[in-house]
């Protein structure tokens, strides 16, 4: 059974604990960025990451072709890979495609990829573990599960994770379910890295022996993050607490009323890390309206941008 009393003293958790769900910055013409991206792998690993998932839904990896997906993937391995766990997030919802775009981000040389469950055609629990099974056995990566039922439409229940725990290539769980009961009973009967894949649950799910987080919001808050991940782990939860407090209108201004990427982009714009905020169809620049709203959170947060 997992250490469940907060975490592991000592533990080597095999992706970090300090993740962030990295942008595709883009040019003005729409191409991809990849001088930008290498200079934002950078900085968030400067600031405290020491782990980055490359082209999840963050990263717009759906409105990617295949080529800039690798790309991406080497680019950032280039620029990062001596420093942090560098995840690809290229599985998608067709098992034979994304063990092509995994061997590619394989090739690309990343230590781990991100398996989304598969999203829109709702396969049953046992198509999932075989889907799962099968980029394992075609990339002999380590995998990181991503459960999202938000956006795949099926949650991964815990007798599959516990199930799929047992394959020693499946060494994590991304965790954006938002159901308590259900990680509490993955933590306690396995030893899966478990992650917050919801910024503001950080903290519970790390009381809980979670091993930390994988962000959106971490790409303009890394040191916070750094320090309430760092806290959790020091069993000092007064840090801990006040980091969270603080992070939480932050959190907001980013996740809470547009799309995440979109959100990120504008902030990491307006503190200067981003050239210009581009976006792909179908995801919109937003309206003043919500830029305002944005604003709002962030000045709570004690920040003027």
């Amino acid at each position: 059974m997992a250490d469940i009393a907060l975490n592991t003293p000592g533990k080597n958790y095999t992706f970090g604990t300090v993740l962030t769900a990295m942008v595709t910055p883009f040019k003005d013409n729409g191409e991809v960025d990849y001088d930008a991206a290498a200079k934002l792998a950078n900085k968030l690993v400067d600031d405290g990451c020491d782990g980055l998932v490359v082209t999840g839904t963050t990263g717009e990896t759906s409105t990617l072709t295949d080529a800039e997906n690798i790309e991406m993937f080497a680019t950032v391995v280039r620029a990062v890979g001596d420093r942090a766990k560098v995840l690809a997030g290229s599985t998608t919802n067709d098992t034979a495609h994304s063990i092509r775009l995994s061997l590619g981000a394989k090739e690309a040389g990343v230590h781990g990829i991100l398996v989304t469950t598969p999203y829109y055609n709702k396969p049953s629990q046992a198509g999932v573990m075989a889907h799962v099974e099968a980029i394992i056995n075609a990339t002999g990566l380590p995998v990181m599960l991503y459960d999202i039922p938000g956006r795949a439409g099926i949650a991964l229940a815990p007798e599959t994770i516990i199930e799929l725990a047992k394959n020693p290539l499946v060494v994590a769980l991304k965790d954006a379910k938002a159901d308590y009961q259900s990680t509490t009973i993955v933590l306690a009967k396995t030893d899966l890295d478990v992650y917050s894949g919801d910024d503001g649950l950080t903290l519970p799910l790390m009381a809980a022996g979670a091993a930390g987080v994988v962000s959106v919001t971490a790409h303009v808050a890394t040191a916070k993050y750094r320090t309430l991940v760092d806290a959790m782990h020091a069993g000092d939860l007064a840090t801990a607490r006040a980091t969270h407090f603080e992070l939480d209108p932050i959190q907001r201004a980013v996740m809470s009323h547009i799309q995440g990427a979109v959100a990120a982009k504008y902030v990491l714009h307006w503190q200067g890390v981003l050239p210009n905020t581009v976006v792909r169809l179908p995801l919109l620049a937003p309206s003043e309206a919500e830029l305002e709203t944005i604003r709002t959170d962030l000045r709570e947060g004690g920040w003027e941008l």
